[in-house]
Parts: structure tokens; sequence; C-alpha cells
């Protein structure tokens, strides 16, 4: 079996609720006690992420200008992003936790990507 089972669906289906979460849960979780930055960043990322899933050429894409691969590409930035913050930026406590436990879904995602097959003559119906 491959572990790499998410697919482009599921990433598309995935993204809006991240992308809600990232402007709500630091909200709800108080983030922002060790450096302001920490509510506001991933305030700012999910603002990205909403704009970003909106432009992506995937299933629940409304624009679709954006291949699904610039799509995987910033969301592997942002998960090294989410890393790196709490060293850089002075996080602690639920604010360097928030961070890093975004980090690992969002590389966990990426990294469990399925590629997809490309289309033969035969499949795409030519």
């Amino acid at each position: 079996m491959n572990p790499r089972f998410v697919t482009k669906t599921i990433h598309a289906y995935l993204d809006y609720p991240v992308a809600a979460a990232l402007m709500g849960l630091p909200f709800v979780l108080g983030l922002g006690s060790s450096n302001p930055l920490a509510l506001w960043l991933s305030v700012g990322t999910g603002v990205a992420a909403l704009i970003l899933t909106i432009l992506t050429d995937h299933k629940t894409g409304l624009i679709r200008v954006l291949p699904y691969s610039v799509h995987l590409t910033v969301d592997a930035l942002v998960g090294v992003v989410f890393v790196l913050a709490p060293f850089v930026l002075g996080f602690t406590g639920i604010d360097a936790a928030f961070y890093w436990i975004n980090a690992a879904a969002v590389l966990t995602v990426v990294g469990l990507h399925k590629p997809e097959e490309a289309l033969t003559p035969a499949m795409a119906g030519d």
C-alpha cells in the first residue's frame, strides 16, 4: 500500500476549514502572550490560505488560475515558516506549540500528497 494517500481532492476539501482555523483559533486560544505576532502571523496566513485556495486549480477553487503544484509549494513553505517562527520571533508556550503543531500537520499533508498519474490518451478520452 502506498502511504501517500492525500489526493488533490482530499487536499481541496481540507483547505477552507484550515484557512478558517488559522484565522479563528488564535483568538479562541488567546495567542500572542509571548509576542503579538503569534496572533497576527496565523490570521494573515489564514487570509492568504483562503485566497490561495480560491485561486487554485482544484475541486474547490473558485477562480482556478494557479496550478496545484504552486499551491503545494506554498503549503510546504508555510510549514517551514511555522517550524521556524517560534525560534525567530521568540514564541513560547502555547504560541510556539500552536505553530509547531500546525507545521507538523501541514508538512504531513504535503508529504503524504499522492502524485497524480499522467493521463494517457486512452484515459483522457482521445
